[in-house]
């Protein structure tokens, strides 16, 4: 008799992990304070306040970058930045990272450096140590980063802990990552087709193309939350999508959500994109992915503590029974799906959006 096969795309990344977690069990240890299920792990410190978040993330050539339109220099930065964003989303501050390198033949000495200039930029920026890591060959270019942080038990937070009457709020503007991965694949066309007599003019896109090849953790908002005594009730990244990450804080905190898609902020240059691919922006910002901007939940009353060019409310918590909708700008009330980037969801190979 055969062993079954059961293709990855039909259950989906998030229902990979659900399986797998399953066979793992749930974990005894007592200092464990959160395993999987939240943009990083926490555990306790024995016989400490301090608590460290340790949190891991991968970027594949094919996959999630094209060296044809990724400088490496910026990819190096970006792989630093993308963990660091998943700390900040509980509220942590990154200390220290490693890295594991898969590098295939057509990397140079100099190419290597390159990337770790990025590297080096980032953690700077972050104020995070890189501590060590391993380098192997590999048939593409693969950068594994994990990163530790910490907080004191009190400040951190997790998907859970939204409740109905909630704002749900986000922190600059989403779409524009998703808008200049759609201008670099179209002057990736451009480029193999007219090889080196093609020069591009992407002066006019710098705001949304920096947006997907260098985008930023938001660790300076919670800092100014910190100094302001403020901690959000629930709170998550968005990587995968807008519309994908409100419903993992309403699913870990048993909420609905009611999002108003006109409350979303969208940069002009972000419509501009929109509008060049005879798109609807709205699909950008709740789709899209990559903005690495906060989600989060707050009670009304802590409105006034914010800074409130820091932040826009889109939506508010609502009891787990209303479900998850949007409002259209027309005031139409539909369901929002969950949609967003998924890994294997495509072809059998596992390719994703950028080689579609």
């Amino acid at each position: 008799m055969s062993e079954p096969f059961t293709p990855i795309r039909e259950i989906g990344e998030f229902g990979l992990i659900d399986r797998l977690q399953a066979i793992l069990g749930e974990p005894t240890d007592p200092d464990l304070i959160m395993g999987i299920g939240d943009d990083a792990a926490v555990y306790r410190l024995p016989d400490q306040e301090t608590v460290h978040v340790i949190t891991s993330d991968a970027l594949l050539e094919g996959v999630h970058f094209d060296r044809l339109i990724t400088p490496l220099e910026y990819l190096g930065y970006k792989a630093i930045a993308v963990n660091v964003s998943d700390v900040a989303a509980m509220n942590a501050e990154p200390r220290y990272a490693t890295i594991t390198l898969g590098l295939p033949s057509k990397i140079s000495v100099e190419m290597a450096e390159a990337l770790y200039r990025g590297i080096r930029r980032a953690c700077e920026k972050y104020g995070l140590v890189l501590v060590g890591g391993d380098t192997t060959a590999a048939h593409t270019l693969c950068i594994s980063v994990t990163v530790v942080g910490e907080a004191r038990i009190d400040e951190i937070v997790f998907r859970r802990g939204a409740r109905p009457g909630d704002l749900l709020c986000v922190t600059g503007d989403l779409g524009a990552a998703y808008a200049g991965l759609k201008v670099l694949l179209e002057e990736r066309k451009a480029l193999k087709a007219e090889g080196l007599n093609y020069k591009p003019d992407l002066e006019p896109f710098r705001y949304v193309i920096q947006r997907q090849l260098l985008p930023e953790a938001r660790l300076d908002v919670i800092r100014d939350w910190r100094q302001r005594g403020l901690r959000p009730r629930a709170m998550i990244d968005i990587s995968d999508g807008l519309a994908s990450e409100v419903h993992h804080l309403c699913r870990h905190s048993g909420c609905g959500a009611l999002v108003h898609a006109a409350a979303i902020p969208v940069a002009l240059e972000t419509r501009d994109v929109a509008d060049r691919f005879s798109e609807d922006v709205d699909t950008y910002a709740l789709f899209g992915g990559e903005d690495y901007e906060l989600l989060f939940a707050l009670p009304p009353d802590q409105l006034e503590r914010l800074d409130p060019l820091s932040f826009n409310v889109i939506g508010e918590f609502l009891p787990a029974e209303q479900g998850i909708q949007v409002q259209t700008p027309e005031g139409a009330l539909i369901p929002l799906e969950p949609a967003g980037y998924q890994h294997f969801r495509s072809g059998g190979d596992g390719e994703a959006d950028l080689l579609e």
